[in-house]
């Protein structure tokens, strides 16, 4: 019996030490996950970072553009054409369009006499002209910021105390952008449509054009999007929207639209 007891005691003993390797064992095995668990999450964490990065100097660049492509537009006369800006640069290319409703028909393109230029005395002219260039930059620097519905209001306004400003023509079009960037189409197409119906001679009327087509694209109207790149190929074919335009339209045939 004493025999007994003692193989009783060892054989419990050797028991109690193996659950506690089991223990052991698995709180390792607990450990070594969650270790795996924590660097797993700081290179989630630096991927954040990086990304966060990259669109900060993404949005910076964007800003950049906006400054570099409205004094390129400030240096273009009318008298001499159509100047060679990329409006895509502007703000980059529609996304792929999804399921959307029926929209009204597109602007059609029409050639107004221009606006007339505002009545001024001579003293009156001075002051007006400060006064509009330091509205105009106001306007500019609210949408180099992505401030896209303070930079429509600050347009709308600038048109309605200057109607006849020479930065009408450049004022319409980046409001139109406020609303095609924000995915505003129906309001784009009226802003859009507003450049080519009030100001024919601008450099701004291809561009307008185009995003009219990348509209009608972003809503699924081939047909309509179709006739406004076409028609813009043919009217101005050696500008940098008609090339934008074709590319799209080779985009459109490939996709069978």
């Amino acid at each position: 019996t004493a025999h007994a007891a003692r193989d009783k005691v060892t054989l419990e003993s050797r028991v109690e030490r193996l659950e506690n390797l089991m223990q052991s064992q698995g709180l390792m095995e607990m450990l070594t996950q969650l270790q795996q668990m924590q660097r797993e999450l700081q290179k989630l964490r630096g991927e954040v970072e990086v990304q966060g990065h990259k669109l900060e100097q993404l949005q910076q660049r964007q800003r950049d553009l906006y400054v570099d492509i409205d004094r390129r537009l400030q240096q273009a006369s009318p008298a001499t054409g159509v100047t060679t800006i990329d409006p895509s640069t502007s703000m980059g290319m529609p996304a792929t369009p999804g399921s959307v409703p029926s929209m009204p028909t597109t602007p059609v393109l029409q050639t107004p006499a221009a606006p007339p230029p505002a009545v001024r005395s001579p003293d009156q002219g001075a002051v007006d002209s400060v006064a509009e260039r330091n509205d105009y930059e106001q306007a500019l620097n609210i949408l180099r910021e992505g401030r896209y519905p303070e930079a429509a209001e600050a347009y709308r306004q600038f048109l309605a105390r200057y109607p006849g400003s020479r930065y009408a023509d450049n004022a319409q079009y980046w409001l139109a952008e406020t609303h095609y960037v924000t995915r505003q189409f129906p309001q784009g197409l009226e802003a859009f449509g507003q450049v080519i119906a009030n100001y024919p001679n601008s450099p701004k009327v291809p561009d307008a054009q185009l995003k009219i087509g990348y509209i009608q694209y972003e809503l699924g109207n081939w047909k309509e999007a179709r006739g406004q790149l076409e028609a813009l190929v043919q009217r101005f074919p050696d500008s940098t929207a008609a090339r934008l335009a074709g590319e799209r339209l080779q985009r459109m045939t490939r996709e069978g639209r």
